[in-house]
């Protein structure tokens, strides 16, 4: 797939069918992502790749209360409680954000994206606000995965709520305690058409020359 085409057309799949993900695929995807750059090319990325029904029963029982937590703070619970008070589009994206969350143990493949603590710096610790540059090193090989499934015609689901779980997943999977779970991806065939385009910003919106909010000539 065209790189271009790939990048601006790769969105969140939620709905997935029962046709099983070929491990060889799989193994192409991640082949290709650890090109991705990282600091110092420490390369800290660790993956755990979930296919037992047991384990992924477990994780979506750990998904769970973070994601019911989630939907009262931003308000999705209140949409579906009364869908018919919200735009159908908002509600459709929330519905199916709630049935992914629900039904996560009927994805096929879990990935488990974790990172060696001791290849990444956050060099923004010592700032008074909450860091942001600590995932530099492993965020670049994620989007490269998520990429990566696209191009091989792979629907994929990044969410971070198992993070608040680490403990627990660690014991699931066995990551040591070194690694810190940065990411978890649901992947499978999706069950919808793949649209053509995503809706985002113009870059007008986003990006200035010289000073914030001056015109890019």
């Amino acid at each position: 797939m065209d790189l271009r085409d790939a990048m601006r057309c790769a969105p969140t799949s939620r709905l997935f069918g029962d046709e099983p993900v070929d491990v060889d695929v799989l193994r192409g995807v991640l082949d290709d992502a650890r090109f991705a750059p990282s600091g110092g090319n420490r390369q800290g990325w660790r993956v755990v790749v979930v296919r037992d029904a047991e384990r992924r029963r477990a994780l979506r029982d750990l998904y769970l209360p973070p994601w019911n937590a989630y939907m009262e703070q931003t308000g999705g619970a209140q949409i579906l409680r009364a869908p018919d008070s919200f735009d159908a589009p908002r509600v459709r994206m929330v519905q199916r954000a709630d049935h992914y969350a629900q039904h996560l143990d009927e994805v096929p493949v879990h990935l488990l994206v974790g990172v060696q603590l001791g290849d990444v710096l956050a060099t923004d610790a010592q700032l008074p606000r909450q860091s942001i540059v600590g995932g530099a090193s492993i965020y670049p090989f994620v989007q490269n995965v998520l990429l990566g499934l696209r191009s091989a015609g792979l629907g994929a689901a990044l969410t971070t709520l198992l993070v608040p779980s680490e403990a627990q997943v660690k014991e699931l999977v066995g990551f040591p305690d070194d690694v810190a779970l940065a990411a978890h991806v649901g992947v499978g065939h999706r069950a919808a058409p793949w649209p053509k385009r995503l809706a985002r910003k113009p870059v007008e919106e986003f990006a200035f020359a010289e000073r914030f909010g001056e015109p890019l000539a």
